[in-house]
Formats: C-alpha cells, structure tokens, sequence
C-alpha cells in the first residue's frame, strides 16, 4: 500500500507522517512538503491513498486533489485541515475522508478504516502475475511457478486475462487449439491439462487462485497483483510499465488490450 501525505507546514507533514506511520505500520509512506512534487511522485510511483492538508500556500489540497484524480481516478483522498469551511468544497471531489487537525494515530486508523476506494493487500496476493511483454507468474517472494504443460500455462493465462469470469472448457480448448474438434479424445486431452494446472499451483500454495465449479474455470482476482489489473484500475506504475506488449508469447492476446480501451 502506498501512502502519500502533503503539508506545507514542517511540523504539521511531521506529525501527519507520524500518526500515519503508526496507524500502518506496513505502508510505504512518503511525505512532501512541495504539491509539484507529490504530483511528480504520484505520477511516476502509483498512489493508493493521498492525505493532503487543504490550506497550503500555491496550490491548496483541492486542487492538488483534483490533478491527483487526473492521474488515478480511483485515488483514495483524505483531507486534512484545520478549517472546517472548506469541508464543503472538499467533499464535492468525494474524497474518501475527512480529518479535522490535530492529526492523531486514531482519526488515521478510522479513515483507513472506511476508504471509498478499498485497498486489496498486493502482500497477501498468492501469485504475482506478469502480463505485459511476456506472460509469467511468480510467488510472492519472486520464484517461477513452473508449469508441467505449456497449455496448461496459456490456460491460466487466459483466465487471467478474462479477470474472473467464467470460461467453459469447451471455450478455453477453442482458445488453445482455434479451429480443432471439442471431440472425445480432445476433451480428455481438455482434463489433463486441467489437472497439469491444478498441480503446478498446488505446489506453490495457490491453489485457490483457480476457481473450478461444474465444466467452468475461472480465476480470483483477489488473490493476484497483476499488472493487467493494475492497469486497469489507472495505478500509475503500471500505465508507465506498459510497452505496447501484452502476453507476447500468445496469438490469441493480440489487440485484447485495445479491445477493452478506445486509445
């Protein structure tokens, strides 16, 4: 989770930095006392949640508000002030929360508490997955997740890219073998593939990352930081990552990502 917080004021930032530090303790947060270079940071970076005190000099906390929406729509803002008459401004954004100074570790924790925007923790994602230049998938801890077949692997990659919903297997061997017969012998070939996926994930402890009910496969979103869904959601790390290649090693990706964005 990543933390920007925004005073102009030295021992204000300090202790807003402090309380936030104490109320996350696992968050990367980075403090400024400069609004260019918050933007420059939130631009380059990505940015999860910003705390912005509203009364600075230059460029007040709305504005700095609404250039931050500009980057990341989806950007949880939480104001800071000592001024309650600019709460009406402020909320016109729906910002995601609202503190009135001092800051404490308290006020900190309630509004992290009820974000309009909810974080899912990226540490708790059983596989991190690679989607631009190449498909790849990775432990937590950045081990390969080796793949017995490589059909099995393009599967998976599939339903990564179908973000949850549900493909039929009958729709999934159409994808790998385009213009084959969904035949008795291909359908058996269909099961073993699907067992060859289930395994490689069981052994790296992610096996629920493959949803399976009756002839439907899917995957969970919830429990992979994905480039792809990052991107998706504007994160800014993720749009500055993205070189016009997505899952290169498959035929079936090309143009799927300008399928979903009109550029």
């Amino acid at each position: 989770m990543k933390i920007m917080c925004c005073d102009d004021e030295e021992l204000a930032l300090q202790m807003l930095e402090r309380s936030i530090q104490k109320a996350k303790p696992d968050a990367e947060v980075s403090a400024f006392d400069d609004q260019d270079d918050l933007l420059e940071a939130a631009e380059k970076e990505g940015c999860d949640i910003a705390f912005l005190d509203i009364h600075m000099r230059g460029m007040n906390g709305v504005e700095l508000a609404r250039r931050l929406k500009e980057i990341n729509p989806k950007m949880n803002i939480i104001f800071v002030t000592g001024y309650s008459e600019y709460a009406g401004e402020a909320m016109s954004l729906h910002a995601s929360g609202y503190i009135m100074k001092p800051v404490s570790k308290a006020k900190v924790e309630k509004e992290l508490a009820d974000l309009r925007f909810p974080i899912i923790p990226k540490n708790d994602a059983l596989l991190r997955v690679q989607c631009f230049g190449n498909f790849d998938v990775f432990t937590p801890d950045g081990e390969h997740v080796r793949f017995e077949r490589s059909k099995a692997k393009e599967m998976f990659a599939y339903l990564v890219h179908k973000q949850g919903s549900s493909c039929t297997s009958k729709e999934l061997f159409a994808i790998l073998f385009e213009d084959e017969p969904y035949d008795e012998k291909n359908q058996n070939l269909m099961q073993s593939y699907t067992y060859a996926l289930k395994k490689s994930l069981k052994k790296v402890g992610a096996e629920a990352a493959l949803v399976h009910t009756y002839n439907a496969f899917a995957v969970d979103p919830k429990v992979l930081d994905c480039d792809y869904y990052r991107f998706k959601e504007l994160d800014a790390g993720a749009v500055n990552s993205y070189q016009n290649e997505y899952m290169n090693q498959y035929s079936w990706a090309e143009g799927f990502l300008y399928d979903d964005y009109d550029y």
